[in-house]
């Protein structure tokens, strides 16, 4: 997507500018996965035109490989459709930030299963990610993240599911209970929360644990969990940490006190991708991956715009505790 906001800390009413971002939640965390040093593809569809041919030099910019996006007008002949926008304003102390999205009848939106060839995109690959933003879009889109899936568990390739809900993105017609059940069939990792368990899959557990293992029991293939905990002092100010549980034990990060945030956006995704860099890395230490999740989440928030571009030094100097910002020569 294309991100619109006024400049600093203004309200749309005082803008006569937008300054422009690009990002999106699968594409964030790809940026966020090339900047530490892992080889990254994102799969999508963009229209035919300047700002979609911009986009895609955006992901090229930090090292994502765009050989896969596809273009313009699809095979079934529809129209190619625009490039999703949203608009930001940022707030701060005790105002909101708010978040106005545009993104109906999207290139994206419109993709259909045959568009994308999902055997030769996933041969070779050691990992698959998707969020609950996309088959929220469109049947087509949802279709076509499920063939992914399949087709990453043939090939053995770890699957994570980061089941964000937007409720206002359900527009066509489905309900996210009866899409997502068999996008997280084929899920080795689930981020999300008791709520989320209790409301997309029916799943209940009065902890983080119990909840946990019920949703690995609904689901055999899932063997992680995971989620982050936020405290709002205010808009300017937050409290993260972050969890995993393996079907045994709960792994917990230490808390990181943010102040002052740049940028709140794609602080979750930076989350999940240092999470995936820590379980490709050192995958049988959890307790340091949820750590290097959770330190580039919180790096995450000093860093303006929608991805992540704090680098594997940086991440790992937060983690052993020297949060001081001193400059560096």
């Amino acid at each position: 997507m294309l991100r619109l906001s006024p400049p600093g800390f203004d309200r749309f009413s005082q803008s006569n500018v937008l300054t422009m971002h690009f990002g999106g939640t699968e594409a964030n965390v790809a940026v966020s996965l090339a900047q530490l040093g892992l080889d990254a593809a994102h799969v999508t569809r963009f229209p035919d035109h300047a700002l979609g041919r911009t986009a895609a030099g955006y992901l090229r910019r930090y090292g994502v490989d765009t050989q896969y996006i596809r273009y313009g007008s699809l095979p079934t002949g529809q129209a190619e459709g625009r490039l999703g926008l949203y608009f930001l304003e940022t707030g701060a102390g005790s105002r909101a930030s708010q978040i106005i999205y545009d993104r109906a009848d999207s290139a994206f939106a419109r993709i259909q299963t045959n568009d994308i060839d999902w055997e030769p995109i996933l041969t070779g690959a050691d990992w698959f990610h998707w969020t609950g933003i996309t088959p929220a879009l469109s049947q087509g889109a949802a279709d076509c993240l499920l063939a992914g899936i399949q087709t990453a568990n043939r090939l053995g390739v770890p699957v994570s599911g980061d089941i964000v809900y937007r409720s206002n993105l359900w527009q066509y017609g489905r309900r996210p209970q009866e899409i997502m059940p068999a996008l997280t069939e084929g899920c080795t990792l689930v981020l999300g929360s008791k709520s989320l368990f209790s409301e997309l899959y029916g799943v209940v557990g009065s902890t983080f644990q119990e909840a946990g293992r019920a949703l690995m029991r609904r689901f055999p293939t899932i063997r992680y969990v995971t989620d982050t905990k936020r405290t709002s002092v205010s808009a300017s100010h937050n409290q993260l940490s972050a969890k995993i549980f393996n079907g045994s034990t709960v792994y917990r990060s230490r808390m990181h006190d943010i102040q002052p945030i740049v940028d709140r956006i794609g602080t979750g995704d930076a989350y999940v991708a240092g999470l995936i860099y820590g379980l490709l890395t050192f995958p049988a230490d959890l307790q340091r991956a949820v750590e290097f999740g959770a330190a580039a989440s919180a790096l995450k928030h000093t860093i303006p715009g929608d991805v992540n571009l704090a680098t594997v030094t940086e991440i790992e100097t937060l983690v052993r505790g020297d949060s001081s910002g001193k400059l560096r020569r």
